[in-house]
């Protein structure tokens, strides 16, 4: 809980001294690894496993004889997909969306996100608004494209509590 209430701000220059001593600011690993865990992922995760995988299917899996191997994979995975692929998408959206850490961390020009390169573009030539909105618009193109290749995640999960066994 304590992770919820703490910004991610305050992490920042930590994490970017850390990274310096290990030899990887300036590189794509300096941004995706710190964004890879997320607290709230987790407490998401784990309130979605505590009410979604009844104890009577894992027991009734065991009685069948199915080892805790096959539980796992064979039927809890698949119950928590809806869960794993929204905190799929929360993180990485909050990684695309990054301004902070991306600022920090990367100095070459090749290695910048899309939202340093909005700042970069709206501050250094002030371009006409049209040219703002299409570049942004190109931006979140990526977003919209993972959001329907998953979609169907979501649904298979709203359904799946839809029938009463």
């Amino acid at each position: 809980m304590a992770g919820l209430l703490m910004p991610v701000s305050i992490l920042t220059v930590p994490m970017y001294v850390m990274f310096l001593h290990m030899g990887l600011n300036n590189t794509m690993a300096s941004i995706i690894v710190p964004c890879c865990v997320s607290p709230f992922g987790v407490f998401l995760g784990r309130v979605y496993a505590q009410t979604s995988v009844p104890t009577e299917l894992l027991e009734a899996a065991r009685i069948d004889g199915a080892g805790e191997f096959r539980i796992f994979f064979g039927m809890v995975l698949r119950l928590l997909a809806p869960a794993m692929v929204t905190i799929f998408l929360f993180i990485f959206v909050a990684t695309w969306n990054n301004f902070v850490l991306p600022q920090l961390m990367i100095s070459s020009e090749e290695l910048k996100p899309i939202t340093l390169g909005l700042y970069g573009m709206a501050s250094y030539f002030s371009p006409p608004y049209g040219q703002m909105m299409m570049a942004s618009l190109f931006g979140i193109i990526p977003l919209i494209v993972l959001f329907l290749v998953l979609q169907k995640y979501w649904q298979s999960g709203l359904a799946a509590g839809a029938v009463k066994g």
